[in-house]
């Protein structure tokens, strides 16, 4: 048997010792079990890069700028009174007000390989959003679609970049058989990090050279830059699937992060008769960086931090935000706006050493995109994929609300 409670039912334990126990996330020691459960999930998998626990603890806390708007309900499976797999779900008003097609999102999810996890667990999800009025489900979306998106179903043999996602292979045949399906993949791609143009792409450049004036971020005007960047990103983005726009909180954590992170030449401005045009955002990878630090800054974890960013600095790099807007997207100015920020980076990654070049994601329906990327040398070498499903279909038995 499998019992999920409901909210009257939340300190109940279940008569039977092995069946699963699936609580809400409504206090410190069931968040504390929500955070540290992925460490049990991948204790034996390489390739799985432990997030910072303070980064993580920000990410589930009321500071982070997309609970100013969203609601949602985590919940934790335990059998046996050890945690063994938690789901997130959560409705955003700005997808809604876009869309107006009713649907929540899912996302946070890591379980034991146990189809009764995870069928626990997406209908604790499923129940909460149906009763918030959904119709529908998609994701994984941790949180929202402009932080980690996608399942990974491809590229299992090396770690994830900075802000992308990874899980065991299994988990793909699990949502599946809770009656989901493919709403979209998501590619990353492997870009060699020094590249020729072909003739015809200089031949573009140099005959709209006029026009395009590049440069860099301006640290002292970061309120200016951020709104900038903000405003392309929006633009640039606004007809892809299941866009939503970053708020002003949202891209201020974004400028925290640059801040800390980034040398200015790692923001690229493109401008086309001296108005902002197009913009690139080049993140070292940090995962590179933390990988042994087990999630923990302390007691000496922030040091190694610390000497790897400003001293030995990440070989490897993502390219996660890139963007040209609306009204040059189709014009000459369209690609030749999207090659020239992009070759500006080459300088900058070649003075800090960088080796190994990660463009992600890219939508797999954004042929033009894909176009691009592909004439800089760029193989997918990564796949994500989202799901989707209506909800009210569920026909398990022998569940209990």
């Amino acid at each position: 048997m499998i019992t999920a409670p409901n909210s009257n039912q939340r300190n109940a334990m279940p008569a039977d010792k092995d069946a699963l126990d699936v609580r809400s996330v409504d206090n410190k020691a069931r968040l504390k079990d929500f955070i540290h459960l992925p460490w049990s999930i991948y204790r034996n998998d390489p390739n799985w890069v432990a997030p910072l626990l303070i980064e993580q603890k920000q990410r589930y806390s009321s500071k982070n700028p997309f609970f100013e708007r969203a609601r949602w309900q985590a919940w934790v499976a335990y059998r046996k009174g050890k945690p063994v797999g938690r789901i997130s779900a959560q409705i955003d008003p700005l997808h809604l007000e876009r869309y107006a097609n009713q649907t929540g999102h899912f996302g946070s999810l890591e379980a034991e390989n146990d189809p009764a996890i995870f069928s626990a667990l997406f209908q604790a999800a499923e129940t909460w959003l149906a009763g918030e009025g959904m119709r529908q489900v998609t994701g994984p979306f941790t949180l929202s679609i402009n932080e980690e998106a996608g399942l990974l179903i491809d590229g299992f043999d090396t770690p994830p970049r900075i802000m992308m996602g990874h899980n065991p292979p299994y988990y793909g045949a699990h949502i599946e058989a809770n009656g989901f399906n493919t709403a979209q993949d998501l590619l990353a791609y492997h870009q060699p990090p020094s590249y020729e143009f072909s003739p015809t792409v200089k031949r573009l450049l140099t005959r709209l050279s006029g026009r395009i004036h590049l440069r860099h971020l301006n640290r002292k005007a970061l309120d200016s830059e951020l709104g900038i960047l903000r405003h392309i990103f929006n633009d640039a983005w606004s007809e892809n699937w299941g866009f939503v726009p970053f708020t002003e909180a949202e891209f201020r954590e974004v400028g925290k992060a640059m801040t800390l992170l980034l040398d200015d030449d790692f923001v690229q401005i493109a401008e086309v008769d001296g108005e902002p045009a197009a913009m690139i955002i080049g993140l070292p990878d940090i995962n590179q960086a933390i990988q042994d630090l087990n999630g923990r800054l302390l007691p000496f974890g922030w040091l190694k931090l610390l000497w790897r960013i400003k001293v030995r600095y990440p070989t490897r790099a993502r390219i996660p935000l890139m963007g040209v807007l609306k009204k040059y997207q189709h014009t000459r100015l369209g690609p030749a706006l999207a090659f020239a920020v992009t070759d500006a980076l080459k300088q900058p990654f070649q003075r800090r050493g960088i080796e190994d070049v990660e463009m992600s994601w890219i939508l797999e329906n954004n042929q033009g995109m894909r176009n691009i990327i592909e004439k800089l040398g760029g193989v997918e070498y990564k796949r994500y994929r989202l799901y989707e499903k209506q909800l009210g279909s569920r026909t398990d038995e022998g569940i209990s609300d």
